[in-house]
């Protein structure tokens, strides 16, 4: 007589619930984690020792007033004619045209004004020619 055997099975663990907690517990733990708000660099920067320099810069500063009225590098002229204003400008350069040329005029100057000084300074050969505002107007 022949007896079958009955086959084995293959006793083992089926890791997949297994898997699938310590993933789940994974997840719960990284969403529930605070991390530092360390997002700032503790740096620290030089200092400087050295002594800011005192020299000013020469230039020609023309203010136009809100009448028409013309400052050379704080010196006011007599009339706003273009005569005038020309004799100032080579006074206050002598014959350097490479100076910086700031034309500061104030909101309600007429353009006119401004116009006259800027060609004059074209004539005299200026060519770096900045424009500011009177910070100091009122807007109204």
């Amino acid at each position: 007589m022949k007896f079958q055997r009955q086959r084995s099975r293959e006793v083992g663990v089926d890791l997949t619930p297994l898997i699938d907690v310590v993933f789940l517990l994974l997840i719960f733990l990284m969403v529930s984690t605070t991390l530092p708000d360390d997002n700032q660099l503790n740096i620290q920067l030089p200092e400087a020792d050295g002594e800011p320099m005192a020299v000013e810069a020469e230039l020609i500063d023309l203010v136009v007033n809100a009448q028409g009225h013309y400052i050379v590098n704080g010196r006011t002229l007599i009339n706003n004619r273009r005569q005038t204003l020309e004799q100032a400008i080579r006074d206050a350069a002598g014959d350097n045209s490479d100076l910086p040329f700031v034309i500061t005029a104030d909101a309600r100057t007429a353009h006119e004004f401004v116009i006259r000084a800027m060609d004059v300074a074209g004539k005299l050969g200026f060519t770096k020619i900045k424009f500011t505002t009177d910070p100091t107007s009122d807007d109204s």
